[in-house]
């Protein structure tokens, strides 16, 4: 861990640079991908890459250049490129960025359980192996994968105001699907893969509850299969925690970010329908309502100590008791706004310039149990485990689907129906939000995969959040 510490620490200080200020941001990531279908172990994906990226500030000026020679030349070559970056960019700067505060902390994060060796390749074929084993023998069920990504990065950052900050962390993504068949529809069930990870150790695996599931994931893919469809018509939506990060993520999360607010994003990703006027007293959601910006879970998907600016990290409300409150922009961002944000400044890999993310965006848990808003609904329906996603470019109006579906009738669960989905408009269903579920519903989870930027930028992003209940809801089936 740090190895190449001492030795890059030495190469920045040789750095010459005329510049007011130059930082170094190094980075290491090392990934391995596990996958064992329908008993058969596919062959692993491993992967290295390392590089850093120097950015320099000349006259109020800022410019970056990248580069995977570490060598002191290779240093010196990218930030002297940097350098004459910034003196091209000067005449059409658009931000003078004197006065703009520099990081100066010193400080190390890790995540936890990192001194705890992971389990080997072998050992963890064996695992997914077993856990593929135990799929029942049914020749409806014609598809099925276990599988398991395991991230290290390491990463370190410089600057010639005295900054050192070192953050190592180890992301774990378990994962388990079945799909079941019968001659005219497909139904799938899955566990983990796109909605669940943690930082830490092989504790992370028996977190997401994979081991021992696939009889019960397999039975579901079943009842799907032979469940009717989502009948059509408002009702009554809970969403559990493993759709709700899908909700949170693009119904909040993206319109959030204070530089797609601001219009950086508009010509890829889209706008967002927030405006800078709207913070302080927008309700964009019922009292109910509490969002936060929150680095300090430690096993959550997206904790870390600063950001990729140097930015100290601490928890934040964004939106309190259904208001608005504050964006989802780093400094850069605050320094352009006038406003105040949070430290989710974040950049994909060595080779790409931090911008606003989500990091972990969390919905504060209520005060009822799964039993009391199961028992609060009169006509309703729950849906579990995104499977589909479609939202307008202003993050606006939404259409999601489901895996599973179950109906709500008098306050009681009552039978599985198949292809569940709901529409909406983002500030009318946040209003619509009429209970919260407590700590026993809350479960941490996570994204590898949000993208964002030109170039693309792909990020993990961590979601906890409790089962949600919202009032009124136009659900429909797969033939609506």
């Amino acid at each position: 861990m740090f190895d190449f510490s001492a030795q890059l620490k030495q190469r920045f200080a040789a750095l010459q640079s005329r510049a007011q200020f130059f930082s170094l941001r190094y980075v290491k990531q090392t990934s391995q991908q596990l996958s064992v279908r329908k008993n058969v172990p596919e062959p692993p994906h491993l992967s290295t890459d390392e590089g850093a990226m120097l950015t320099v500030r000349i006259d109020g000026v800022e410019a970056y250049a990248a580069t995977n020679d570490l060598s002191p030349r290779g240093l010196q070559t990218a930030l002297e490129r940097a350098e004459r970056q910034a003196r091209l960019l000067a005449p059409h700067a658009l931000l003078d960025l004197r006065d703009h505060a520099v990081a100066t902390g010193r400080a190390d994060y890790l995540s936890p359980n990192l001194d705890k060796a992971f389990p080997s390749l072998s050992d963890c074929y064996a695992l997914l192996g077993h856990e593929s084993a135990a799929v029942p023998e049914d020749a409806r069920l014609v598809n099925w994968h276990v599988t398991l990504g395991l991230e290290n990065v390491e990463q370190i950052y410089l600057n010639s105001a005295g900054a050192e900050i070192r953050q190592a962390q180890r992301y774990v993504f378990p994962g388990l699907s079945v799909t079941a068949y019968d001659g005219r529809d497909s139904q799938t069930r899955s566990l983990g893969r796109e909605n669940f990870g943690q930082q830490g150790g092989a504790e992370v695996i028996a977190s997401c509850g994979i081991i021992g599931a696939a009889p019960l994931v397999a039975d579901q893919a079943l009842q799907l299969l032979m469940a009717p469809n989502t009948p059509t018509g408002p009702r009554d939506l809970l969403l559990t925690p493993d759709q709700m990060i899908l909700q949170i993520h693009e119904s909040i999360g993206h319109p959030l970010e204070l530089d797609r607010i601001l219009g950086d994003e508009r010509n890829y990703a889209g706008t967002s329908f927030v405006k800078t006027h709207d913070f302080g007293h927008l309700q964009y959601g019922s009292p109910l309502l509490n969002v936060t910006f929150d680095p300090n879970i430690p096993h959550q998907l997206a904790s870390y100590g600063f950001d990729d600016d140097g930015t100290q990290a601490s928890k934040a409300f964004l939106i309190k008791d259904g208001i608005l409150e504050r964006p989802l922009g780093g400094a850069l961002s605050q320094y352009r706004s006038g406003m105040e944000g949070v430290a989710n400044s974040r950049a994909c890999s060595w080779n790409r310039a931090p911008i606003d993310r989500m990091a972990n965006l969390n919905i504060e848990p209520g005060d009822k149990t799964m039993a009391q808003l199961i028992g609060g609904i009169e006509r309703g329906i729950l849906m579990s485990t995104n499977r589909s996603w479609s939202i307008d470019d202003a993050r606006n109006k939404f259409q999601f689907g489901c895996e599973w579906g179950q109906l709500i009738e008098n306050g009681e669960l009552k039978g599985v129906v198949k292809n569940p989905n709901y529409r909406a408009v983002s500030a009318q269903f946040w209003r619509s939000l009429n209970a919260v579920g407590d700590a026993s519903t809350f479960k941490v989870l996570g994204t590898p995969n949000c993208g964002k930027g030109e170039p693309n930028q792909v990020v993990r992003v961590g979601h906890a959040s409790p089962a949600c209940v919202f009032a009124n809801v136009d659900v429909f089936g797969g033939d609506a």
